[in-house]
């Protein structure tokens, strides 16, 4: 077994590519033998989905595509990073307790800190941006 693979796809921006990007997380995820642990398999999906969200809604269609990259190392973490084309990094907005939306990079924050993680947003040489989130990633015990 390999000590550090990646994976990859690029999907167009539409509300269709965001179970697309989970369904791909979840296949990669099994292919790599990981995890045993159904809750982090299921905090992975919920970041994807939060972040490929964020890349469709919120470039307001200066993005025709988004790109999930997928970063093992078997010692120590999983990376999870969602760039998109559109210079403006995420930030948080104010969300009124009847609105739908409006929490997702809360919810990512949450979640990336629960599970011992780091959120960073790093710039892409085209003007763009990606969202890397750090997990500590425990090889599975066989």
């Amino acid at each position: 077994m390999a000590d550090h693979q990646e994976a990859s796809v690029t999907l167009p921006s539409a509300p269709a590519s965001v179970p697309t990007a989970r369904r791909y997380v979840t296949d990669v995820l099994a292919e790599w033998g990981l995890p045993d642990d159904p809750d982090a398999v299921d905090t992975v999906r919920l970041i994807v989905s939060e972040l490929a969200t964020n890349a469709v809604q919120h470039t307001r269609g200066q993005s025709p595509t988004f790109t999930v990259d997928l970063r093992l190392d078997r010692r120590e973490q999983l990376r999870i990073g969602v760039t998109d084309s559109h210079p403006r990094y995420p930030r948080r907005l104010p969300a009124a307790v009847q609105q739908d939306n409006g929490r997702g990079m809360v919810i990512i924050r949450c979640l990336t800190a629960e599970h011992g993680g780091r959120l960073s947003i790093i710039p892409t040489a085209e003007g763009g941006k990606t969202v890397w989130i750090r997990l500590p990633w425990a090889p599975p015990v066989r």
